[in-house]
């Protein structure tokens, strides 16, 4: 890849030997030093590569060989530019782009936000923005340590936050607090272990309970009621004589797993405002009003308008920034606006239509449940149609994660014979 490069930089030529003495040709070449390549026969001829210099060298081995050379093209930069050496346009247009690709690589065009749930990249980018981090700033000003500081500051459910600059992005990158605990305040740091313990959340039927921390409260196979205490943080500390004399306190953590009925219910109206297009009558198509732009910074140009005096329209569209390879983003985006008119009126939904519908939802609902670990067991959900609605309800049994973390309430320490005696 290289050579090719530097060949093109230097320029090259593809010549066609002729003559009684082609091979005579070649190896006079050799013997000189004159490198050729990509040879190949042309009928009773040869064709090969040369370069430049190579080429101002074959006079005296064409006079000796009695062969015949003829150009059949150039290529390179070097006759590139004496092809277009007029064009001091093109040349000056050519070194400007250069140059402003230059001056806007020294400037962050992009902003990259991965790892965030809770907040939206909207919500992350306003608040840079008001720390003075926007597109448009200079690289030299990013100070990727103070932009982690601040977001750490202004987030506390955000544990750990990376930014780094590639090219003309920034790249921020944050882990959410995913495992918080309710009862412990995420701010106070004591080094005091507080008992924890894994309650149901839901009337079930223990299937599976494999504890790792704490005291398992019920066995596979019983049935709970939500608030139950499944797992302890309590674990009592006993004597030889097997007393009770105190406790290890805990963070429950166990993996459990109980048969459980969900109930599912999603409804929806049998009458709608159905949507008509207008036509153009004569080509039998939408009638749409179009609107391109170009944005250059803050700046916007429109081509067109999507201006109408219809009521009722909708719109759709896209926006594309320029961007160079992966990382180089220019502060240039194009794009297209399309509103399409019509007019509503009242319609109903057949009953292959709703039960689309809802099937469609439902099916989407029990996607949701499998991501969850929710297998259902048995479906008694049925569709159910009314005067003016229709609905899909019933119930799911299903095999399901069950437990929440619940703060433990602490166990008064049992007084033993000899401290009721003492009345200690």
């Amino acid at each position: 890849m290289l050579l090719k490069i530097i060949r093109y930089i230097r320029g090259y030529i593809r010549i066609r030997i002729t003559g009684y003495s082609a091979e005579r040709f070649l190896n006079a070449c050799s013997h000189r030093g004159i490198i050729l390549w990509g040879l190949a026969p042309s009928g009773r001829a040869y064709e090969t590569n040369i370069s430049i210099s190579g080429f101002r060298k074959l006079k005296p081995i064409i006079r000796k060989t009695g062969t015949k050379v003829s150009i059949v093209e150039r290529f390179g930069l070097p006759f590139f530019l004496h092809k277009y050496r007029k064009r001091k346009l093109f040349f000056a247009g050519a070194v400007l782009a250069v140059a402003l690709v230059f001056l806007m690589s020294g400037y962050i065009w992009n902003i990259d936000i991965t790892g965030n749930l809770s907040y939206t990249d909207e919500t992350l980018l306003r608040f840079l923005e008001t720390c003075g981090v926007e597109n448009g700033m200079p690289v030299s000003e990013v100070d990727c340590a103070g932009i982690v500081k601040k977001i750490r500051k202004e987030y506390d459910d955000i544990i750990w936050v990376s930014a780094s600059i590639q090219g003309a992005r920034l790249i921020i990158q944050i882990k959410e607090n995913e495992d918080t605990i309710p009862g412990i305040d995420k701010k106070e740091e004591n080094s005091e272990v507080k008992p924890t313990d894994i309650v149901a959340d839901r009337d079930c039927l223990i299937t599976k309970l494999v504890p790792r921390k704490g005291i398992p409260m019920v066995q596979e196979g019983a049935e709970v009621k939500k608030g139950d205490v499944l797992v302890s943080g309590q674990v009592p500390v006993l004597d030889d004589a097997g007393t009770v004399i105190g406790y290890q306190y805990h963070e429950s953590d166990a993996d459990i797993q109980g048969r459980a009925v969900v109930e599912y219910q999603d409804e929806i109206r049998l009458d709608y405002d159905k949507k008509e297009y207008y036509y153009v009558t004569k080509e039998q198509k939408p009638v749409e009003k179009e609107e391109y732009f170009l944005k250059i910074g803050k700046y916007t140009v429109n081509f067109g308008s999507i201006k109408n005096q219809y009521q009722d329209w909708e719109m759709h569209g896209f926006e594309q920034q320029l961007c160079i390879g992966e990382n180089f983003y220019l502060p240039i985006s194009f794009g297209k606006r399309t509103a399409t008119p019509y007019h509503s009126y009242a319609g109903k939904y057949t009953e292959k239509e709703f039960q689309e519908m809802l099937s469609g939802k439902f099916q989407r609902y029990c996607k949701d449940l499998d991501k969850k670990g929710v297998e259902i067991i048995e479906n008694g959900v049925k569709i159910y149609t009314g005067s003016q609605t229709a609905e899909a309800k019933g119930q799911l049994t299903v095999l399901m994660p069950v437990g929440a973390q619940a703060e433990s309430q602490l166990m008064e320490i049992p007084a033993t014979e000899e401290q009721k005696e003492t009345g200690e």
